[in-house]
């Protein structure tokens, strides 16, 4: 069991150490991993194996959630190949980027003064997946180059994708007080 503890994500669950992953195999292998460790397993084993059972399964869960989300899976291949994002430092953006973002807040803030509030939402919903697909497809891309010069960009498109999801999610919640 300790030796699960020294892995990183990707070794923990059997999978290349890649930006793109099978999302099936990721969810088949964390529930093989949650049927090995799980504390209820190890209720009646010594209190050393049943903290090392919930250690374990802590960074089982931790890693599916860091896998699973694109944003957070790219910003951890960077940080195993010692590249830091230094979002404190950093913080310089592309202007049309941050123009087209607040656009779209504008746009989200003014939904509820249309006579179709859902249509817009699903309007706007539409070209922020378009936004996050072009910079899906661009990290895909820039991670399986493996090019060390790229990190600059990656970083780039995932701090921009994050804000994108952020929208996404923003987006999501809007719907639920107009459903």
């Amino acid at each position: 069991m300790l030796e699960e503890l020294g892995r990183n994500y990707f070794e923990l669950f059997g999978i290349p150490k890649s930006f793109e992953i099978d999302n099936t195999q990721l969810t088949g292998r964390y529930h093989d991993l949650q049927r090995r460790f799980h504390p209820d397993k190890y209720a009646n084993a010594s209190d050393q194996e049943r903290r090392l059972s919930m250690q374990v399964t802590a960074q089982i869960n931790e890693a599916l959630q860091t896998l699973r989300d694109p944003v957070r899976r790219g910003r951890y291949l960077l940080m195993l190949a010692g590249i830091e994002m230094n979002d404190e430092t950093d913080t310089k953006m592309d202007p049309g980027f941050l123009m087209e973002q607040m656009e779209l807040r504008e746009a989200l803030a003014a939904v509820d003064t249309t006579s179709n509030p859902l249509a817009k939402l699903e309007e706007i919903m539409t070209e922020v997946d378009g936004g996050r697909e072009v910079r899906l497809q661009k990290l895909s891309q820039l991670f399986s180059a493996g090019d060390d010069k790229a990190h600059s960009e990656i970083r780039k498109l995932l701090r921009e994708l994050q804000f994108l999801q952020k929208i996404y999610s923003e987006i999501e919640e809007l719907e639920e007080v107009f459903i």
